[in-house]
């Protein structure tokens, strides 16, 4: 098997719960797919369950989350609790979206990598992946 600075980076783009607003998460794939990243979109109205279960298909190294529907605090754990019951404990996890700074040292402690929000620049977000798939 190829280490990871030999083959793309696989990323899957998802977008949980009932939030219909996926503009952002079109954007934050493409650029990540302009870097050279190999994105996998799982469209609007994803469970955790899907979600999870694409991580494992794709056998991504890295998982963005975009939520704006405010239920980040519902959806977030459940997604890493499964992924940590499947055993996916190396999949960088990451969320995007309108998140209140009182939320992100939760999300950080349940196990989320890093936490972007509105505005936050996209070369961040490539750079931000590209170092903590690198560095597992």
């Amino acid at each position: 098997m190829s280490s990871t600075s030999e083959r793309k980076i696989r990323v899957v783009v998802a977008k949980p719960g009932l939030d219909g607003h996926d503009r952002g998460a079109k954007i934050i794939a493409r650029a990540l797919r302009d870097a050279g990243m190999e994105v996998i979109y799982t469209g609007l109205h994803q469970t955790p369950e899907q979600i999870v279960e694409t991580v494992i298909q794709e056998d991504a190294d890295a998982v963005g989350l975009s939520i704006l529907s405010g239920a980040h605090m519902t959806l977030v754990p459940r997604i890493v609790e499964l992924l940590h019951a499947q055993e996916v404990d190396d999949v960088v996890v990451t969320v995007g979206g309108t998140i209140p700074a009182d939320d992100i040292p939760e999300l950080k402690q349940l196990g989320v990598s890093e936490v972007f929000t509105p505005g936050a620049p996209t070369q961040d977000i490539i750079d931000f992946i590209r170092g903590a798939v690198r560095s597992d």
